[in-house]
């Protein structure tokens, strides 16, 4: 039998409460047994001292046997105890209720009074059917010890009222263990109600409904684990709306460009062989489409082999050198026909570095792609390239429209595409960012809108470790 959360915690707690009741109750009935014990004991001293000094005082003159027999009302009009008098060798001279046991007395209280002048002793007697407290002192007459006065009390009273004292403490606890079991039920529900909802709304999430919201009752531990539960989901929704927006945006991706090869096609089919001008026109744009279908679909592919963990990373030793200038002068044109002026620097001499160049090609080219589709003709575009530190330090620059302040954390995220972005995936940065962090280095952004966007990407000369 599997128990529950609140039939756990309820046990536990009702079984912490009824041990504790009981503890203290014990603990309690005790101290107040040992108290009123001890009461009657220092009563029972007090009155034994007054009749001791008493005797000494005034009786001492003659011998135990002669005030027994001629002043033995003095002995118990001190108290309501039963009296006795014992002589130094235990025998009982006098016992004001008329007990006279046969054998000597060598009762614990009388030994002790005998050897230090004092002793106490509670138990059991023939005569009563209650426990006694017995208290014993020593008889002195002229500094030597005479014989023994001892006062003996029923606990009959001390126990009733003990016991009276213990009903009301049982009554008071089982009144504190009811109270603290039915609080048990009630903060046990505290915890298990806000969790039943939690589960609940994560078992409509987990069955497709990520529409599903979890209820917050409580800011506690429970709450906050509804507020994370309740991020993932519209993360979850957020990411299913861009990955929804990606199939329809690369679907059109794909479909423009096949629309305007298959439209060129047909009309090359029926254009005059005379015509070699119209030739050259359609087939360069269906040259161009292909280019464009191709970069497309490497773009999908490097973002399968980035989900399943199959992107690679080759170490080759590069010429910054004249990777900075082929990338220059592969994109110049780019820029010339944008009507864009294309800066390219580099900081001091740049030298050899170990990487993937091909990669790293891709990224930079992906980069500077974005700068000139997002400025307009008439602006700028720099690229900068420099060496501190053991980092290689590429900088792109651009005075476009810029990123909006709410876009710029997703910007690098899988499928995301901005307000301003009209073509793409949206896979391009967040697979450019992929690759920069498995060469070890890092990909940052830095944009205001309306004033230009700033790429700073940072590797290191070596890159350590090999394909990954």
């Amino acid at each position: 039998m599997i128990l529950g959360i609140r039939s756990r915690m309820t046990f536990g707690f009702i079984l912490i409460i009824l041990l504790t009741v009981l503890v203290m109750e014990a603990l309690i009935i005790n101290i107040v047994r040992v108290n009123y014990y001890n009461n009657l004991e220092a009563s029972l001293y007090n009155q034994l001292k007054i009749s001791c000094e008493m005797y000494s005082r005034y009786f001492s003159d003659a011998s135990l046997a002669e005030n027994v027999m001629n002043n033995v009302d003095t002995f118990w009009k001190q108290t309501s105890a039963q009296v006795q008098i014992i002589d130094t060798d235990g025998r009982v001279l006098m016992d004001s209720i008329g007990y006279m046991p046969g054998d000597d007395i060598r009762m614990p209280d009388v030994e002790k009074a005998l050897e230090t002048g004092r002793g106490a002793w509670t138990g059991k007697v023939p005569y009563d059917s209650y426990g006694v407290m017995a208290v014993s002192a020593a008889l002195a007459a002229d500094g030597e010890t005479v014989g023994v006065l001892r006062f003996i009390s029923s606990l009959r009273s001390v126990d009733e009222d003990v016991n009276s004292i213990t009903r009301i403490f049982m009554i008071i606890g089982t009144v504190v263990a009811v109270i603290s079991i039915m609080l048990t039920f009630l903060i046990s529900s505290t915890i298990v109600n806000p969790l039943k909802k939690v589960t609940y709304a994560a078992a409509r999430m987990a069955s497709g409904d990520i529409r599903a919201r979890s209820e917050k009752t409580y800011n506690d531990e429970i709450g906050r684990l509804s507020d994370t539960l309740n991020y993932l989901a519209e993360e979850i929704e957020k990411r299913d709306r861009m990955k929804n927006e990606f199939i329809s945006s690369i679907s059109h991706e794909l479909r423009t460009p096949l629309t305007s090869i298959k439209g060129w096609a047909v009309t090359l089919k029926e254009v005059r062989d005379e015509d070699r001008e119209l030739h050259a026109t359609g087939l360069d744009i269906i040259e161009n489409e292909c280019d464009r279908l191709t970069a497309m679909v490497e773009e999908l592919l490097d973002f399968s082999r980035l989900v399943s963990g199959k992107l690679t990373i080759n170490k080759e030793n590069v010429q910054l050198e004249e990777f900075v200038d082929m990338v220059g002068r592969q994109l110049a044109p780019r820029a010339a026909r944008d009507g864009i002026h294309f800066s390219v620097e580099a900081e001091g001499e740049l030298p050899e570095i170990v990487t993937d160049g091909n990669r790293l090609k891709q990224v930079i080219i992906n980069v500077l792609d974005n700068a000139f589709r997002f400025t307009p003709a008439g602006g700028s575009v720099q690229f900068r390239t420099a060496v501190s530190g053991g980092e290689v330090i590429f900088t792109v620059s651009d005075t476009g429209c810029g990123i909006p302040a709410d876009e710029l954390p997703y910007i690098k995220e899988k499928f995301f595409k901005g307000r301003n972005s009209k073509l793409g995936s949206g896979l391009g940065l967040s697979i450019c960012d992929e690759i920069i962090r498995m060469m070890g280095g890092s990909f940052a952004i830095y944009s205001r809108e309306n004033k230009g966007t700033r790429v700073v990407i940072r590797i290191p000369c070596v890159m350590e470790g090999g394909a990954a």
